[in-house]
């Protein structure tokens, strides 16, 4: 019998979406099949599922599918363990998650002002860097002398001089009057961190005992922050931060306990930080596996499972110092992949850190980000809104497992301090930044501004220099320093000689034929600081040359359709060596054209073009 669907039917009969088959992932993948092999991607002796051709992987291995089906979702709840839904059983949607603002600036009256002003328009508590790469220790005084520190908690990052640091901070709460029970925050010690960071040795013992002695003199504060920044700095992929933060939280564990502290009282003195990328189901997962990870750490050390405190940072890797003005977009991402994955504490840094200092406007614009997501758009009034989601929930389970493996190969080695040691660490990371560096030489990891999209006529806002960070130990890298590097050589030939090195663009054929490759090229080109001046619709060998002569470059790049390369690509390119060209190029797939000499194209490696033809243009490195 026919269900009813007209004006009659009653709400017994009614079947939504009844007159249609049944959605199949089976039915899916016939109509994927049929497209993707009428579009020609697919080739004739393809024999796997054609949706194969649509899966990508990261850098952990982590396969990322077109479609996922129903999946075994684990039942958990917020605040219970292993936590994968959120550390507290509330979450945050009462009042937010923790906005949490950095300062680094060496100068007292100006960090002074800057905290002053984060805290009057919602940031909820201080990241203070302190010692060579900051704040002096003894300025400490200066720059709270206004904060109500029972009120805003401070968070110290220190280094080597994390004892000195603790000792001031706490004698400024003792000064103003906040009691011990009522202290919050952390005194940031992190031996292991600088460990990796400066090659320094690691003074696991003198962090164990801060945390000892604070522990029941203050019993809110906590003295550890177990940070894989530098680790995720160093290139290295999701899992790999994360594993190497777990590997550093039991090495803290085993030295606390060791200075007189039950294991659950060593682990309520941690605080953990990571990395938060523009990926932002990549973040979500990574925060939820955390948290799954260190509660299966501490039922195998038999403590009563509890929430890891995570403190999320927009990721310095990726921040550029061209076109800064996208990293608004890319922290934003960040930040909203962090709250919702479910982070305590949320550091959105400002969009021109990778220029220096920042200034007052671009402190205002990463705060307002989080005031945004969570007073307009309510980020945080849903507790964990990507859980059940297929795809997230596969993708932290998976993540989990690669960040475990990793883990468990650490401690195999001996523990974090001995892989780091070992050289363990900085090869793995460096394998991953290898593989990273291919991409975005390639484009394939894009950079927008960067390698995608550049302004050749934008103005890079000046900053004052930020304190050099500590070196010496893991690399630190940006993701668009190499071409970055290529700006830069490009921008001292402008400033030296008022013109940009040149390629033209010899357009050949009418505009609709060669547009496309001619954008291609000029963006190319441009990512390395080189001006692309064309030739316009060129018809002929003779006019060719003449317009490449008026642009004054010695290299050229032949750029139009297929039809135009076979008419025209061998003239062209035999009269423009005739006119001094030193190379001559094509945008297209390599192929057999006399006179041209490389070809760039899609998937082609951007950065060693860039880098052959400013050598053939005379600029110096």
């Amino acid at each position: 019998m026919t269900a009813q669907t007209g004006p009659t039917a009653g709400p017994d009969d009614l079947v939504l979406a009844g007159e249609f088959e049944p959605a199949t992932h089976s039915r899916w993948q016939g109509m994927v099949d049929r497209v993707l092999r009428k579009s020609g991607a697919v080739p004739d002796d393809y024999d796997h599922p054609v949706e194969t051709l649509l899966t990508t992987r990261t850098y952990d291995g982590v396969e990322l599918k077109p479609l996922y089906n129903r999946a075994e979702v684990p039942e958990n709840f917020p605040g219970l363990p292993p936590f994968l839904r959120g550390a507290r059983p509330e979450g945050y949607v009462a009042g937010g998650w923790d906005v949490r603002q950095r300062h680094a600036d060496p100068d007292p009256v100006a960090t002074r002002a800057a905290v002053l002003a984060d805290l009057e328009h919602g940031v909820t508590s201080l990241w203070l860097v302190v010692g060579a790469a900051g704040i002096p220790v003894g300025a400490l005084g200066d720059v709270l002398a206004d904060v109500y520190l029972d009120l805003a908690p401070v968070t110290l990052d220190a280094g080597a001089d994390f004892r000195a640091a603790a000792g001031e901070l706490l004698r400024l709460h003792a000064d103003k009057g906040v009691p011990p029970a009522r202290v919050r925050g952390n005194l940031g010690a992190d031996p292991l961190g600088h460990r990796a960071r400066t090659g320094q040795d690691a003074d696991l013992d003198g962090a164990a005992a801060l945390a000892a002695e604070t522990a029941r003199s203050h019993p809110g504060l906590r003295a550890v922050v177990v940070d894989g920044l530098p680790y995720h700095q160093a290139g290295g992929s999701d899992a790999e931060e994360l594993g190497a933060a777990l590997a550093a939280g039991v090495a803290y564990l085993r030295a606390i306990t060791a200075a007189g502290l039950t294991v659950d009282e060593a682990a309520a003195r941690l605080e953990f930080r990571y990395a938060a990328t523009a990926d932002q189901f990549g973040t979500t997962a990574k925060f939820r596996a955390a948290r799954r990870l260190w509660s299966r750490v501490l039922e195998v050390c038999g403590a009563t499972p509890v929430g890891q405190r995570q403190h999320a940072v927009s990721s310095p890797a990726m921040l550029t110092a061209r076109d800064p003005w996208v990293n608004l977009l890319r922290t934003t991402l960040a930040c909203f992949g962090a709250g919702v994955g479910g982070a305590d504490a949320v550091t959105v840094l400002p969009f021109d850190t990778a220029l220096g200092l920042p200034d007052p406007f671009a402190r205002r614009i990463a705060r307002n980000t989080q005031a945004v997501l969570l007073e307009e758009s309510r980020l945080a009034g849903v507790i964990d809104p990507a859980g059940g989601s297929w795809y997230v929930e596969a993708r932290t389970d998976e993540l989990a497992g690669a960040a475990w493996a990793w883990f468990t190969e650490i401690e195999r080695a001996g523990g974090l301090l001995a892989a780091l040691d070992s050289g363990l660490v900085a090869e793995r990371l460096a394998a991953t930044w290898a593989a990273r560096s291919a991409n975005l030489a390639t484009r394939t990891d894009a950079l927008t501004g960067v390698s995608e999209f550049p302004n050749l006529a934008e103005r890079v806002p000046s900053r004052r220099p930020a304190p050099a960070a500590p070196s010496g130990g893991l690399p630190v890298v940006r993701y668009a320093q190499e071409y970055e590097e290529l700006r830069d050589r490009a921008d001292r030939v402008l400033a030296e000689t008022g013109a940009r090195p040149k390629v033209f663009l010899a357009t050949l054929g009418p505009v609709a034929a060669h547009t496309a490759r001619a954008t291609f090229a000029a963006n190319l080109f441009q990512a390395g600081g080189i001006e692309t001046p064309d030739g316009g619709v060129l018809t002929d060998a003779e006019t060719a040359a003449a317009r490449f002569t008026e642009s004054g470059a010695t290299v050229a790049c032949l750029c139009g359709a297929e039809r135009s390369y076979g008419e025209l690509a061998a003239p062209v390119a035999r009269a423009l060596k005739a006119a001094g060209a030193a190379t001559v190029l094509l945008a297209g797939k390599p192929s057999d054209v006399e006179g041209v000499d490389g070809f760039v194209f899609t998937g082609c490696d951007a950065l060693d073009v860039l880098r052959t033809t400013l050598e053939t243009l005379g600029v110096p490195a």
